[in-house]
């Protein structure tokens, strides 16, 4: 709608000789109305074409307990028709150890579909590497790209987020280092 609207106003500057602009183009009810109707119904995509929006994307929190609060903040969904009778999209992948919970699913329909993150499972945002790459550089961590095997046979691998980046000849003091920067 929001398209449509900014298309009309555009072929009227152009048809007053007027000077575009996008500011008077886009009227903010629009958008408001639009993300209003989204989060109450949980539908996202156009109001008027139902059948092709995505249903369920938004969902009241709820708030019945604290452990039900938690329990639902941790829920992942399956993008796949409940109706279906796959079994491999409703088992646990080998890469979900200690991530997803291998009790916790509902029964019935949705039974393995919706998985739900383990107690100890924390998500954290993605930062940037370089200032720890850096920091083990000046503890006389040497990079992967210098490492030459004979003249280190012994040394330690040195893996930040499963990539292997160095090698290290005292890794005690290496560690001891890192974690006391925590």
């Amino acid at each position: 709608r929001m398209t449509q609207e900014v298309l009309s106003h555009l072929k009227r500057s152009i048809e007053q000789g007027k000077q575009f602009n996008i500011a008077l183009a886009v009227k903010s009810n629009i958008i408001t109305s639009g993300l209003k109707y989204s989060l109450a119904t949980g539908n996202w995509g156009d109001q008027k074409k139902a059948m092709s929006s995505t249903a369920g994307v938004s969902q009241v929190l709820n708030r019945y307990t604290f452990a039900s609060t938690l329990s639902h903040l941790r829920r992942t969904n399956t993008p796949v028709g409940r109706d279906g009778k796959l079994a491999k999209p409703r088992q646990l992948h080998n890469t979900h150890w200690g991530l997803v919970c291998p009790a916790e699913t509902p029964e019935g329909q949705a039974c393995g579909l919706v998985k739900n993150l383990s107690l100890m499972c924390s998500i954290s945002v993605g930062t940037s590497t370089e200032p720890i790459i850096e920091y083990m550089i000046s503890r006389n961590m040497e990079v992967l790209e210098e490492y030459e095997p004979q003249r280190y046979p012994n040394a330690t691998k040195i893996f930040l987020n499963g990539s292997w980046i160095g090698i290290h000849q005292d890794p005690k003091s290496l560690v001891r280092d890192v974690q006391q920067l925590r």
